[in-house]
């Protein structure tokens, strides 16, 4: 993989992949130009393990209708801060086994998500799944 990033004024920065992709980072709060790089680095983990679980749960034939990752992080006090603790919830649509989506989820942190296991290597990584239409099946 590569890619590179250009400063364009104040605290903006453009990132771009191999692939042309773009994204623009703002390290001013109150980031109106776009995330910080640690929003981003957040985000990231969110869309990469939200990959895995519905491509999983798809492959065991689910009918996942939604879902939606949400990530709460601390940081380190002094710099580099660096991610101490990520707490992830999985809310989960659908008609589900509640054992297909727990193991879902546990694949893609244990095995799967690029992004969760090199930020592990920093913060712990917890997660609960909560299910807004109510309980699914066992």
């Amino acid at each position: 993989m590569i890619a590179h990033s250009e400063w364009r004024h104040d605290g903006v920065f453009e990132g771009v992949t191999e692939s042309g992709n773009k994204i623009q980072f703002d390290t001013d709060a109150p980031y109106a130009h776009g995330p910080s790089p640690m929003e981003a680095v957040l985000a990231a983990l969110c869309s990469c393990t939200s990959v895995d679980v519905v491509s999983i749960l798809k492959k065991k034939r689910q009918e996942v209708t939604a879902l939606r990752v949400s990530a709460v992080a601390e940081r380190a006090a002094d710099p580099p801060r660096v991610f101490t603790h990520i707490k992830l919830t999985y809310a989960v649509r659908g008609k589900l086994s509640r054992k297909a989506v727990e193991g879902a989820v546990s694949l893609s942190k244990n095995k799967y998500c690029s992004v969760s296991k090199m930020l592990e290597k920093a913060a712990t990584i917890e997660y609960e799944i909560v299910y807004p239409d109510g309980e699914p099946e066992p």
